[in-house]
């Protein structure tokens, strides 16, 4: 790709680190709450739970907004609202407080600063090599588990986490409002400039609406897969560290296996995405999912001795596994849906996502608070990991059958 393009993706791709790496950071504030008030681990997965499903409810509305108006200037106002909200989290006494501060108003600003504008840019001026420029946009969110998170446990160690609340706020405003402004000046064949994005499996001329989406299997298989697979991911991202200091293992040495995940599903998204161009997108994802399933049984092998080799052994497992799906989904949904409603779409396909991802972690949490294990929570997290491939093994065979 000329090297304007790949700025573009450049761009996209730190701005996703950013937003994104205040969702995976939620792992690592989860124990300092913890230590500081006392509250119990479903409390405080409860609020990581609403993150989600308010992230996902805004998302068809985001979506919406990307299919009427420019992506990047939505981007550039929730840079500067990601700001006020985590700037306002440091000031966190209560539970309610924690619930509507991160819960609400963090969840809306990362929605309308991430994933559904990244993506519907992208589409748009990506679609002769959509796998591999998703890929590349979304290993953004692998740079954000590498950097934010190890950064935000080690202003929480010097500072406390209030400050580290501060300091993400102003690094988030400093860089997502100028540089999504920076790449909305620019012409669109600089930014990419691909063809207008066509469906592999809809006529150009007629594009399908959400209305007759819905109406169709693969539709409800995409939002299956969202839904299972966030179910069986989210588990493991926000009770990784809780679990690995359940081990005895330290604070730091926790966060910075989520470094390892990050560094794993950056390789895992941009691999996954090229070799998505190259054959059935389908059977990458089952691949992944496969892969994912194989991390859950790794992390809960690790309670008969935390080895150093097997924790990062883990890591590496979740970070390629989870990566290459998380960032197929989306191209898949643009096969069957793309046009002018595609961002309107997948954006309600993304309220799967979100719901998955609140309830993988409050499950965990509430069986973890009852059985004082987290075994059972990662079995069903292993189960829905294989309904996930069960949906993206269907949407292969009607495909094929078509």
């Amino acid at each position: 790709m000329p090297s304007t393009r790949s700025l573009s993706l450049g761009v996209i791709a730190l701005t996703l680190a950013l937003a994104y790496g205040i969702w995976y950071s939620y792992s690592v504030i989860l124990v300092a709450l913890l230590q500081e008030f006392g509250w119990s681990r479903s409390v405080l997965a409860g609020a990581f739970s609403v993150f989600t499903l308010v992230h996902g409810g805004v998302n068809p509305a985001v979506g919406v907004l990307c299919d009427r108006l420019r992506p990047l200037g939505l981007t550039a106002a929730g840079g500067a609202a990601l700001g006020l909200a985590l700037w306002a989290n440091s000031f966190i006494a209560e539970p309610w407080q924690l619930y509507l501060g991160f819960g609400v108003l963090t969840a809306i600003a990362v929605a309308a600063a991430g994933w559904i504008p990244a993506i519907v840019q992208v589409q748009r001026d990506f679609q002769d090599r959509l796998g591999l420029a998703l890929g590349i946009v979304s290993a953004g969110v692998g740079v954000g588990m590498l950097l934010v998170v190890p950064l935000t446990q080690v202003l929480i160690d010097a500072y406390g986490w209030r400050t580290a609340f501060r300091v993400l706020a102003a690094i988030c405003v400093l860089w997502i409002v100028p540089s999504s402004l920076f790449l909305l000046r620019l012409p669109r064949e600089h930014r990419g400039g691909g063809p207008v994005a066509k469906s592999r499996e809809e006529p150009a001329s007629d594009p399908m609406t959400l209305a007759q989406a819905v109406r169709g299997q693969p539709f409800w298989l995409m939002f299956s897969a969202f839904f299972f697979g966030n179910v069986c991911s989210q588990t493991l991202h926000v009770h990784q560290v809780a679990y690995l200091v359940d081990l005895g293992v330290s604070a730091i040495a926790a966060a910075s296996v989520v470094g390892v995940v990050g560094v794993s599903s950056i390789a895992g998204k941009i691999g996954g995405g090229w070799l998505s161009d190259r054959m059935q997108r389908e059977l990458v994802y089952l691949g992944g999912i496969a892969i994912m399933v194989a991390a859950v049984a790794a992390l809960a092998a690790l309670a008969a001795g935390p080895a150093r080799w097997a924790i990062y052994g883990y890591a590496v497992l979740l970070g390629v596994g989870y990566s290459a799906t998380a960032s197929l989904i989306p191209a898949m949904v643009s096969d069957r849906f793309g046009g002018r409603h595609f961002g309107t779409i997948v954006g309600v396909g993304l309220m799967g996502s979100a719901a998955g991802s609140a309830l993988g972690p409050w499950m965990a949490g509430w069986l973890f608070d009852r059985t004082g294990s987290y075994m059972l929570a990662f079995a069903i997290a292993a189960g829905c990991g294989l309904v996930s491939g069960a949906a993206g093994w269907r949407a292969w065979v009607l495909r094929v059958r078509r």
